[in-house]
C-alpha cells in the first residue's frame, strides 16, 4: 500500500512536466499543419519603356469652336505610358491662340505632353511667332528663338530655356545665356552675358 502512494506522489509530481511536453507537441503540430498563406509577389517596377510607336504622322486638336488648336508633325515618334510624353524624332508644330496668332516650332527632337501643350525642343530648335498686328491695329513683328534648347509652353505662350539663345525681333537682334519670355505680358528676362542689337526704324 505504502508502495502504490508512493508510486502515485511520483506521478503527481511530473505529471506537470508530462502536461507541458504534451502541450508542446500539439503545438508544433499544430504549427505544422497550419496552411501558410500565399506570398505576395512584389509589384512590378514601372519602366520608361514606349507602348506605340508612329512614323510619318501629323496629330491635330481642336478647340470646342471646332477650330484648329495645334498639329503636331514628326518623322517617328514614341509614347511613353508612365509619364504619358511623347518622344519625336524632327518634329514640326503648328499652334494657334485664341487671336488666331500662328505660332510655329521645330527641333531635331521633341519631348512633348499629351496634347502638346508643353514641348521642350531640342538640337536646332527654333520658335517662331508670325508677324501680326494687336488689338489695337499696331504691327507686331515676326519674333524668333534659336537655340539647342527651348521649352515652350503654347497655351500660356511662354518660351523658356536655360542654355544660349538667341532672339530675334524684326531687325533686332539679342542673344543671352538663358531666357524666359511671356508673349501676354510682353515681358523678356535674359540672363547672363547678354548682347543686344538695335536697328532704327525707317522714317517714312
Amino acid at each position: 500500500m505504502n508502495k502504490l502512494r508512493d508510486w502515485m506522489d511520483q506521478i503527481t509530481l511530473y505529471l506537470p512536466v508530462l502536461l507541458m511536453g504534451l502541450l508542446a507537441l500539439a503545438t508544433y503540430w499544430l504549427v505544422r499543419s497550419t496552411p501558410t498563406l500565399p506570398q505576395r509577389s512584389p509589384a512590378a517596377s514601372v519602366q520608361h519603356l514606349p507602348d506605340y510607336f508612329m512614323h510619318q504622322f501629323s496629330v491635330k486638336t481642336f478647340d470646342a469652336r471646332g477650330m484648329l488648336k495645334s498639329e503636331v508633325m514628326g518623322r517617328d515618334a514614341r509614347h511613353f505610358p508612365d509619364t504619358d510624353t511623347l518622344e519625336i524624332d524632327q518634329v514640326h508644330i503648328r499652334s494657334f491662340n485664341e487671336d488666331g496668332q500662328l505660332t510655329t516650332a521645330t527641333a531635331r527632337r521633341a519631348l512633348a505632353n499629351s496634347n502638346a501643350s508643353e514641348v521642350q525642343l531640342i538640337g536646332q530648335a527654333l520658335v517662331e511667332r508670325k508677324a501680326t498686328r494687336d488689338k489695337s491695329g499696331k504691327e507686331q513683328a515676326t519674333l524668333t528663338f534659336r537655340g539647342e534648347f527651348l521649352h515652350a509652353f503654347m497655351d500660356t505662350e511662354r518660351v523658356k530655356s536655360h542654355q544660349p539663345v538667341e532672339l530675334t525681333r524684326g531687325s533686332d537682334r539679342f542673344t543671352a545665356n538663358s531666357m524666359d519670355y511671356d508673349n501676354r505680358e510682353r515681358v523678356m528676362v535674359l540672363t547672363g552675358r547678354v548682347r543686344g542689337q538695335l536697328v532704327p526704324s525707317k522714317t517714312p
